[in-house]
């Protein structure tokens, strides 16, 4: 495939490092974002980035001058209530933000910091030794682990922050406990879903994203098409250095958005 996108009908767009990075836009999102309203290419925006709610991502949007329904931002969040309502789970606790307890309980789950069913970790921008150590002493007491999502940094400008993964590699060191479970990206479902729903094959759909461990791979196991932003974390050598046929290869390598749909 080539930066013209000329075969695609919609494409699913991850948001830190390829639309933004921290406050700041990519150069030349905006500009992207029209060119694919007037070319008929619908346009989703995904993230791993369980810390804030679908609203504070549309409002986050939107004040960047991106015009932006609740509809068109899927999270980690939404595959990991999915995944805790297909286990029937219902009692949690939780080291992660307000803004996802605010969508977990909107979708019907109970905070239980004594005896819940599992714990549940988020990217926790607002995380405390008291989380920490509380989460420590059930993961002792035998309480399973489910994780929002796998990425290990969150990119900003300053470099890369520790994400979730990062999380998972403390518990596991601290407790020797891994997640039964880690929801999102690259699992296919956060994207096939929507794929089925509106009625279009994959391989005419595209996911765009700055990570070769889950936006790949996550194309690759979709089976839709994957373009590899550089605005974000990997790097021209990342792809360089990866073996033939694996499933983090992209399909097309650009600097940024700003290359497509041109």
């Amino acid at each position: 495939m080539d930066s013209s996108l000329k075969d695609i009908d919609a494409v699913f767009l991850d948001l830190d490092g390829t639309i933004y990075l921290g406050g700041d836009l990519i150069h030349g999102a905006l500009d992207f974002l029209d060119r694919c309203d007037a070319k008929g290419v619908q346009r989703y925006f995904l993230s791993n980035n369980s810390s804030r709610s679908v609203t504070q991502y549309v409002s986050k949007l939107q004040g960047l001058g991106i015009p932006a329904t609740t509809e068109e931002v899927l999270l980690s969040t939404h595959d990991l209530i999915a995944w805790l309502n297909e286990s029937n789970i219902s009692r949690l606790f939780l080291v992660g933000t307000e803004g996802m307890s605010e969508m977990l309980q909107d979708a019907g789950f109970m905070m239980d910091e004594d005896e819940p069913e599992i714990v549940v970790l988020g990217y926790d921008t607002e995380i405390s030794y008291d989380k920490i150590s509380t989460a420590s002493i059930l993961l002792h007491r035998g309480v399973p682990m489910v994780a929002s999502h796998p990425d290990m940094v969150c990119p900003s400008p300053d470099g890369g922050l520790p994400d979730t993964g990062a999380y998972m590699a403390m518990f596991e060191a601290t407790t020797g406990v891994r997640p039964m479970h880690v929801c999102g990206k690259p699992e296919p479902g956060m994207i096939l879903h929507r794929i089925e729903a509106l009625g279009l094959k994959p391989g005419r759909c595209a996911m765009v994203g700055d990570r070769l461990y889950t936006d790949m791979a996550m194309a690759t196991r979709a089976g839709v098409k994957g373009i590899l932003v550089l605005s974000g974390e990997a790097t021209e050598q990342d792809v360089v250095v990866l073996p033939e046929g694996a499933e983090q290869c992209p399909d097309l390598v650009v600097g940024s958005v700003d290359e497509l749909l041109r």
